[in-house]
């Protein structure tokens, strides 16, 4: 099972990105997948997730509502996270993953693509 992230690098404030997240070697279609994101010194945290089906979306904390959006293509095996207006608050080390429900901690992770927001 292999959940791979690409897309990172390095942002100016204000600018934008688009996370990926590539899917083999299970039954993607069959899970909801979440991005969540690790800032130096602090928790791993939920930003977003969505159901299996792409039918339903959620976007966690206020700080990134209305900037970030989660997207998937089935077909594809992928896993997309488009983030605008990049603060440098949302530097961190961004990860996939693959959970059942919205609520179930997630089975599968990726390693992770570092997202940096500096002048």
């Amino acid at each position: 099972v292999q959940l791979v992230e690409s897309g990172g690098g390095l942002v100016q404030p204000g600018g934008s990105l688009r996370l990926s997240c590539a899917a083999s070697e299970f039954t993607f279609s069959a899970y909801g997948a979440s991005w969540y994101r690790q800032a130096p010194g602090k928790e791993r945290e939920p930003v977003a997730y969505i159901s299996a089906g792409g039918g339903m979306t959620s976007i966690s904390g206020d700080s990134v509502k209305g900037r970030f959006t989660i997207s998937r293509d089935n077909a594809k095996k992928m896993v997309y996270l488009q983030m605008n207006s990049l603060k440098p608050d949302d530097t961190a080390v961004y990860y996939c993953a693959a959970q059942l429900t919205a609520v179930a901690s997630p089975r599968y992770w990726g390693q992770g693509t570092q997202v940096t927001v500096s002048s």
